[in-house]
C-alpha cells in the first residue's frame, strides 16, 4: 500500500506521543510500561490504516496490542483512529517491522499478526517476505512458547509460499484454511480495511501456526 505523503502527519505523530512511540528501541523489555496494565503482548506487523487493531484492542481488553508501521503517513491516519478510540490497550509503533527482535526482548510477545502483507512476488525478493526464514527466525526469538503467528492474504502465491516455509521451519499448523470467509472460522474474524474491501473478489487465505506444540 503507498499513499502520498500528507504535510500534517509530522505534527500529528509529535502532538500524541501518548499513544505512538517512534524509538522502539528504548522500549526492549519495558512495552508493559506503555499500557495501563500488564497484560499479555500481540503485535500487527504492517497495521496500515489501523482498523484490525483498533477493533482487535475493543474486542479484546484482557489484551496490550502494539500496531507498527513504517509508511508515515498510513501510521498517521491509524494514529487519528488510535485517538478517538482513547484504549487503554492500544500503542502504535512507527518503525520498520524488519527485525522486530531488535526492539522487543527475547519471549516478549504473545501473538504476532501478519495481514495482508506485500507479497514480494518476484523470486529475487522472496526474503523480503514476512514469512520467509529471516523473519521467522525473529519472531521465534520474541515470541513466548506455545504463541501463535497468525497470518492472512488474499494472495495465493503468497500463502502458498507461506505454507512452505512454515512446514519447512519446522512450525505446527492449527488453523488452515482455503477460503476463510466461507468457513467456520468467520465468527472470530476481525477484517482489515483490505480484507473489508477485497474479500468479494477472491478466497481470503488464513494460517495459524506455532513453532512448539500448542499445549492443549
Amino acid at each position: 500500500m503507498r499513499v502520498r505523503n500528507k504535510p500534517w502527519a509530522d505534527g500529528y505523530i509529535k502532538d500524541n506521543q501518548k499513544y505512538i512511540v517512534t524509538d522502539p528501541e528504548k522500549w526492549i523489555g519495558k512495552w508493559s510500561q506503555r499500557f495501563e496494565k500488564e497484560q499479555p503482548i500481540h503485535i500487527e506487523i504492517g497495521t496500515g490504516k489501523g482498523q484490525f487493531i483498533v477493533e482487535m484492542a475493543k474486542k479484546h481488553p484482557e489484551v496490550n496490542f502494539l500496531g507498527i508501521e513504517i509508511q508515515k503517513t498510513v501510521i498517521a491516519i491509524a494514529l487519528k483512529k488510535v485517538v478517538e478510540a482513547d484504549l487503554p490497550n492500544l500503542q502504535l509503533v512507527h518503525t520498520d517491522g524488519a527485525g522486530v527482535d531488535t526492539f522487543f526482548g527475547k519471549h516478549e510477545i504473545d501473538t504476532v499478526y501478519l495481514n495482508f502483507s506485500d507479497p514480494w512476488p518476484k523470486k529475487r525478493h522472496a526474503k523480503r517476505r514476512l514469512t520467509s526464514p529471516t523473519f521467522l527466525d525473529s519472531y521465534k526469538t520474541i515470541l513466548k512458547e506455545n504463541a501463535p503467528v497468525v497470518f492472512k492474504t488474499d494472495n495465493r502465491g503468497l500463502f502458498e509460499y507461506s505454507v512452505i516455509t512454515f512446514n519447512n521451519y519446522g512450525m505446527y499448523f492449527d488453523l488452515l484454511s482455503l477460503d476463510l470467509h466461507n468457513s467456520e472460522y468467520m465468527e472470530d474474524n476481525v477484517e482489515t480495511e483490505y480484507e473489508h474491501k477485497f474479500s468479494s473478489k477472491g478466497p481470503i487465505y488464513k494460517i495459524i501456526a506455532y513453532f512448539n506444540k500448542k499445549e492443549d
